[in-house]
């Protein structure tokens, strides 16, 4: 099974401006999530798709293919990430190298443990799913308002009868969606437009890996896990400073 992996960055980001070549743990953010993608095996075609010519340079260094800029089209603020993916389908459609299958991985969810992506590919395969959603576990333990204010909020567990945390049954969990890991098959963006269609599998992800980038904190957050499973990154130089610019570090 040939797999395109793709993994999007916008030179634009309003919530925490150039996050994506940001340093996190002594590299530049989206050089994690690269590098995770070319250790996976089997191996994948690994393309970074961005418009961003200094977030270019910065894939490149980190060993993924960069062949073209995406078009400013596909990389406006209010740009869905299905048409980023076509994009990419099609243009290696077009040079003959149709995948079978899209691994799409957020660069904003950079925690993945070692073995996570062989697993996934392994349980895509196993499974014969149409398409598959990295999600991390939650207990059932949520409420939700009603449909107007006079209704009292709903809880999600029976109130008199609160399950052990110990004991809770897989059917009783709920699995919140990580944004870190989809994989689907290429017919499913051919034809729904979509990353997630047909039968769908979810991939139960570590907690730890539930991060999802979206403000300072959570940059601090990522910043001190990834520097914890990967001592050694954090202590060294960079070897992707190079490709960066001098805006890199005030952004």
């Amino acid at each position: 099974m040939r797999i395109l992996c793709v993994i999007p960055v916008r030179g634009g980001s309003k919530g925490i401006p150039g996050k994506n070549r940001r340093h996190v743990a002594g590299k530049p953010l989206v050089a994690w999530t690269i590098e995770q993608a070319l250790s996976a095996r089997p191996q994948m075609d690994v393309l970074v798709s961005t418009d961003d010519e200094d977030l270019a340079a910065i894939a490149r260094a980190a060993g993924a293919q960069v062949p073209w800029l995406r078009p400013a089209h596909l990389a406006e603020d209010t740009t869905a990430t299905e048409p980023v993916v076509e994009h990419a389908i099609a243009e290696y459609t077009a040079a003959g190298r149709r995948p079978d299958a899209v691994m799409l991985l957020q660069a904003t969810s950079p925690v993945r443990l070692p073995g996570t992506l062989d697993r996934a590919i392994s349980q895509f395969a196993a499974t014969g799913v149409d398409s598959m959603v990295g999600a991390v576990p939650q207990t059932p333990f949520l409420w939700q308002y009603g449909a107007s204010e006079e209704d009292q909020p709903k809880a999600h567990f029976t109130i008199g009868a609160r399950p052990r945390r110990q004991e809770l049954q897989r059917t009783q969990m709920f699995y919140r969606e990580t944004g870190s890991l989809y994989l689907t098959k290429t017919e499913i963006y051919e034809r729904d437009h979509n990353r997630l269609g047909g039968t769908i599998g979810i991939f139960e992800m570590d907690d730890l890996e539930g991060v999802d980038i979206d403000t300072e904190l959570d940059l601090s957050i990522a910043d001190h896990q990834l520097s914890q499973l990967h001592p050694d990154a954090a202590a060294a130089p960079s070897a992707h400073t190079a490709a960066s610019t001098d805006k890199d570090s005030a952004q």
